[in-house]
């Protein structure tokens, strides 16, 4: 077998890239395939070597139900880590914040680098500075964790001028407040509903096209950065530098978990994270998009 050995010196980065790909594991049949990790250490871990093939609108469609399931396999809360990884997490080079409980993402703030990026998660204990009961109450919404935990921890790069972080603030304010909060896809929801133990749909994360593999035998699931989220970002996040058959991977998720009313308009909202994200990593030329979402649903 042809693998490949992926090496990573920095602290937790392969232990939360193995946790991730093991939970996302567990819900394959009926869910999306995950390339497996056939051993691993501290600092690397390594893959089968995968073929790649041009998708078919089959595997597209294939992908789309079988992404619906692995969502609805469920995590505990926004923002929940893997089972059993206790660190932080990471998005490409960006720190990726993971609270340990639902009441502790308005607890959070991030230490910031000084490109702007965040680094490293403060201690959860310690109440943000200001803030009430009211807002701790708030913090298991979608829109406050939203706000809080994936785009404002990455307002100080310095590719923002004033101005855009004045606009981008008014759209946290207004995720916070509720405005803008919405249900997760049906089979997500009634799973939710049911069970006491799960909040959120289990999400890759960082699923923009390049994350996913076109095998022979379909399509294959690898780097995520997971976690529990909405699962709406995980479907904005493949159109964000596009994706083949999208519509159709699209179309066969709704028929297998109907999305909710008005999902098309929030594509763009979902994509905000991925967007701060690269404003932070790689500069102002990522900023208008962010500064065009934060225009639309201000």
């Amino acid at each position: 077998m042809n693998t490949i050995r992926k090496r990573d010196s920095r602290r937790g980065r392969i232990a939360y890239e193995v946790a991730g790909l093991a939970w996302l594991a567990e819900a394959s049949d009926p869910g999306a395939a995950v390339v497996p990790v056939l051993d691993h250490g501290a600092t690397w871990l390594e893959e089968p070597r995968l073929v790649s093939v041009p998708p078919t609108v089959e595997a597209a469609e294939q992908f789309g139900r079988a992404l619906a399931h692995t969502h609805t396999a469920g995590a505990n809360h926004l923002g929940a880590p893997p089972p059993g990884f206790d660190g932080e997490g990471w998005m490409g080079e960006a720190a990726l914040s993971l609270p340990r409980d639902a009441t502790k993402a308005s607890n959070r703030t991030m230490h910031r680098t000084e490109s702007g990026v965040p680094s490293e998660a403060s201690d959860p204990r310690r109440p943000a500075r200001g803030e009430t009961a009211q807002d701790r109450a708030t913090a298991s919404s979608w829109g406050a964790f939203y706000a809080r935990e994936r785009i404002a921890p990455y307002l100080d790069a310095p590719a923002f001028s004033v101005s855009d972080r004045t606009l981008i603030e008014h759209l946290c304010e207004r995720l916070e407040s509720g405005a803008l909060d919405h249900d997760q896809p049906r089979l997500v929801a009634d799973v939710i509903a049911r069970t006491g133990g799960i909040g959120a749909a289990r999400t890759h994360g960082d699923l923009w096209s390049g994350n996913v593999m076109w095998t022979p035998e379909g399509a294959v699931l690898i780097d995520p950065a997971a976690q529990g989220g909405h699962a709406e970002e995980d479907l904005a996040a493949l159109a964000v530098f596009g994706c083949p058959h999208y519509e159709r991977i699209l179309a066969a998720y709704d028929e297998a978990s109907p999305l909710e009313d008005g999902w098309r308009e929030r594509v763009a909202l979902h994509q905000m994270h991925i967007i701060m994200v690269h404003c932070a990593l790689f500069g102002r030329s990522y900023v208008p998009e962010a500064v065009s979402i934060a225009r639309r649903y201000s």
